[in-house]
């Protein structure tokens, strides 16, 4: 899985840090999001979408 979270992020002048204060996580869990080495719950992956502003389906590019 793919994700736009940095990019996003940076667009919206975001930490690691802060985007993870925002969404209630620790910092590690938006880097392993960010490389996609971690599938997020439908709750965290909500909760990210809405701190950026955007929609789960521009978010996250999932893969067959």
């Amino acid at each position: 899985m793919k994700t736009r979270i940095r990019e996003l992020r940076a667009r919206h002048d975001l930490t690691q840090e802060e985007l993870a204060r925002r969404v209630g996580v620790r910092r590690e869990t938006i880097v392993f999001l960010e490389k996609g080495t971690y599938n997020p719950s439908l709750k965290l992956a909500h909760a990210v979408a809405r701190a950026l502003d955007t929609t789960i389906e521009d978010l996250f590019i999932f893969e067959d």
